[in-house]
């Protein structure tokens, strides 16, 4: 799974919630057109996933592999932004 496909799997529940849905489409035409995404719209995405049941709603959908597959692929890639303390030269990334 791919940023792209992971970002998919949570506009496809996203629709009843109008804010969700807008942050969520905007994650996935930027991966869909090659961009990076920032770290705090993916943190915003999962949080607001996870507090509108969307995230419930994917495991009865897809089951809890798929969807922890595509926890762990979002979480990857906000690690991978987030600044190295213990590095200065990262840490305006």
């Amino acid at each position: 799974m791919d940023l792209k496909d992971a970002s998919r799997m949570v506009l496809t529940e996203s629709a009843p919630h109008a804010d969700l849905h807008n942050v969520t489409q905007a994650v996935y035409d930027d991966y869909s057109a090659g961009r990076e995404v920032p770290s705090i719209a993916l943190t915003g995405m999962l949080a607001e996933a996870s507090r509108r049941g969307v995230l419930l709603k994917l495991k009865q959908r897809h089951g809890d592999h798929a969807v922890n597959d595509m926890i762990t692929v979002l979480a990857h890639e906000i690690d991978r932004q987030r600044p190295d303390p213990g590095n200065p030269a990262l840490s305006g990334r």
